[in-house]
């Protein structure tokens, strides 16, 4: 059984197409299509419907310390108002079970952001009240993102970059966050469900343009962020997926942490590194990455570049190769040739 957005009526009156993602029946695209959506997201505004990301709300005087030891950065970096990305892990094998947001929304309270998928997952794992269906969440990215809320929300618009706020618009609280998922500046607004459309026609009507699934997997592509099920999942560890950053080893114990650490100490058998491919056609996920004939990876992501327009790809390939290096992606039996890039493929500062 699908869920639905609080706000599926309206992305079906500006004829959406939907597709079914993570359990959820989401916009894929809109009228003007992908590659606009994309465009006006680089250079301009747009609004995703991310409701169909989870929220599981962990508060009480144990939270803190029932999150610390679940996860693998350090709330000690952070303080109530702020965000922070962090990963929980699988005790077997150190995969990431999920990637997460948190957002301390105040001293003993959080709330938790999974994946679309993993909500039940986490909960088992850190415990917390699934809130999900409560809230439609929108996030706002772009350039101008913040100057076009600020023309009707300017409390929203001046939260900061991982900074998060309890704002009220029109009477209605909402929680909002200076996250997101495309490389850009931007926020995401939690909304009560009942609000939710009015809060989106009133983006709309601030020139902001609606988007879908389609643009924000080739924004995150180009922004090289990984997208859980592809960079990280069953089998892939933090390490691996190069993100070690996320990992706090001076905090204590946290789910997975023993076996993190003998991977480190061992050494990580492939890395997730940037390819960028010449010509328009696109590299897949799954596809080999091959160097002189042999077999050194695979892609987990890979598609057209709209911004720099060519062929871009994450894999996870053997560590001995590093960026410069010459590679080819073997695409049906014909390869297209490529190299390792620093990421992100697109930089903005």
């Amino acid at each position: 059984m699908l869920k639905y957005s609080p706000l599926d009526a309206e992305h079906r009156a500006i004829d959406a197409r939907m597709t079914p993602f993570g359990g959820w029946d989401m916009p894929l695209q809109y009228a003007g299509g992908t590659l606009s959506e994309h465009l006006a997201c680089r250079h301009d505004a747009v609004v995703f419907d991310v409701s169909h990301l989870g929220t599981v709300r962990v508060e009480g005087p144990n939270a803190f310390e029932q999150l610390q030891k679940s996860l693998t950065n350090d709330l000690h970096k952070i303080a109530p108002g702020r965000a922070q990305y962090t990963h929980l892990l699988d005790p077997k094998d150190a995969s990431v079970l999920d990637d997460i947001i948190i957002w301390w929304i105040a001293d003993q309270v959080f709330d938790v952001m999974p994946n679309a998928s993993n909500t039940d997952d986490v909960i088992a794992a850190i415990g917390g009240v699934d809130t999900t269906a409560t809230r439609a969440v929108l996030a706002i990215q772009g350039p101008q993102a913040r100057a076009k809320v600020a023309t009707f929300f300017p409390e929203a618009a001046a939260v900061g970059k991982f900074k998060v706020a309890q704002c009220t618009w029109n009477g209605i609280a909402c929680t909002v966050a200076g996250t997101g998922y495309t490389g850009e500046q931007g926020i995401e607004i939690a909304i009560p469900n009942a609000h939710a459309a009015a809060l989106w026609n009133a983006l709309l009507q601030a020139g902001v343009e609606p988007s879908g699934l389609g643009a924000r997997d080739t924004l995150r592509l180009e922004a090289g962020l990984p997208l859980h099920g592809h960079e990280l999942g069953h089998g892939i560890t933090t390490l691996q997926a190069n993100l070690e950053w996320v990992v706090s080893w001076t905090k204590g114990d946290f789910i997975g942490r023993s076996v993190l650490a003998q991977e480190k100490q061992n050494g990580v058998t492939r890395v997730l590194r940037g390819i960028a491919t010449d010509g328009r056609r696109p590299p897949r996920a799954e596809c080999n990455v091959v160097s002189h004939g042999k077999v050194i990876g695979v892609v987990t992501s890979g598609n057209f570049s709209p911004i720099l327009e060519h062929g871009i790809a994450l894999a996870l390939v053997d560590p001995s190769h590093k960026v410069g290096d010459i590679v080819a992606i073997d695409v049906r039996g014909s390869e297209l040739p490529g190299r390792i890039v620093e990421l992100p493929f697109v930089a903005k500062k």
